[in-house]
């Protein structure tokens, strides 16, 4: 495999990995292309590993590919899956044998992961990242003039989280649920919260002081 030498082929290599793992996080594809993925990458982290570069970056990597999956699946803000793809850039990396075939790597990923995305256009995809992106606009003709009404009316109201917040969750107002959001706060069930602002059927609140 002395091919990997070569930092275009370090590049092509990651960018088709990459490809395939965040492809498996975005469509329906019974783990055909997390399979591909992961066997692809494996080919460029057993080739680069060393003494110095061990399991530990490969650890590194994956943790970082859990970060950015927790993130859709929970926290839904973005703000995680930043930090775990910054930790996967730093795992393929550091084991590359230039500055010049790191960079490229890392490049490689940046580009390769939200190209992922269009694999959603012709496979059926996943619903886990429904809530990072509005894919509807909230319009009369929609019929949400009357919900947003109703939102609107929140602001002010206080209500009790039924749920824990990371950030988001459900919170009761006046014997109703709504799912809400606390913009980055990590809240526990059953505290006192303030609506502060509704933007369409998006709600955020504020611990009650």
């Amino acid at each position: 495999m002395e091919i990997l030498e070569n930092a275009s082929i370090g590049f092509l290599v990651v960018f088709i990995a990459t490809l395939f793992i965040f492809g498996e996080i975005m469509v329906r594809v019974k783990g055909l292309f997390g399979i591909l993925g992961v066997v692809i990458m494996a080919m460029y982290f057993s080739y680069h590993l060393t003494a110095t570069a061990s399991l530990w970056v490969v650890l590194l990597y994956a943790v970082g590919l859990i970060l950015i999956i927790f993130d859709g699946k929970v926290t839904t803000d973005g703000t995680i899956a930043i930090v775990g793809m910054l930790l996967m850039v730093l795992g393929l990396a550091l084991p590359a044998p230039s500055i010049t075939y790191g960079v490229l790597v890392g490049m490689a990923l940046v580009i390769a992961a939200p190209a992922s995305y269009l694999f959603t256009k012709v496979f059926t995809p996943r619903n886990m990242w429904s809530k990072m992106t509005l894919k509807e606009k909230l319009t009369s003709e929609l019929g949400y003039n009357s919900m947003n009404v109703e939102y609107k009316e929140l602001i002010g109201k206080t209500g009790m989280t039924k749920t824990p917040f990371r950030p988001t969750g459900t919170v009761e107002v006046d014997g109703k649920l709504y799912s809400a959001t606390t913009d980055n706060l990590w809240l526990e069930a059953n505290k006192k919260v303030k609506i502060i602002s509704v933007d369409g059927t998006r709600i955020v609140v504020v611990p009650e002081s």
